[in-house]
């Protein structure tokens, strides 16, 4: 069974048993094996084609995490700053820190 979850001002499309890395909650201060619960859940499906959609979202539906990781880093973003002919360049670089949760259970 799948679920498509509104998080983070997007969607994901998750599935029971998947490790996902989401923004940051608490700040960092969730504890390993703590309870997360989606509510903004989209759209349900059981792989075999039968499939619910909300208006907006599916009404009963959540969709229950287990934190594995509470401060993961992402992958390092370079920014590079160039303006020709004037000698001006600039590098910096950029790392997220997200929260890694792993899927326990679909519902809906």
């Amino acid at each position: 069974m799948y679920a498509i979850i509104e998080e983070g001002g997007g969607q994901r499309k998750v599935t029971e048993g998947q490790e996902v890395l989401i923004d940051l909650i608490q700040g960092g201060e969730a504890k390993a094996g703590d309870s997360i619960t989606f509510d903004r859940v989209l759209a349900t499906g059981d792989g075999e084609g039968k499939v619910n959609i909300g208006q907006p979202y599916v009404s009963g539906a959540s969709v229950t995490a287990e934190v594995v990781e509470p401060q993961a880093m992402g992958d390092k973003l370079y920014i590079f700053k160039f303006k020709p002919k004037k000698g001006y360049r600039r590098k910096t670089g950029h790392r997220q820190r997200y929260t890694q949760v792993k899927i326990t259970s679909v519902k809906g």
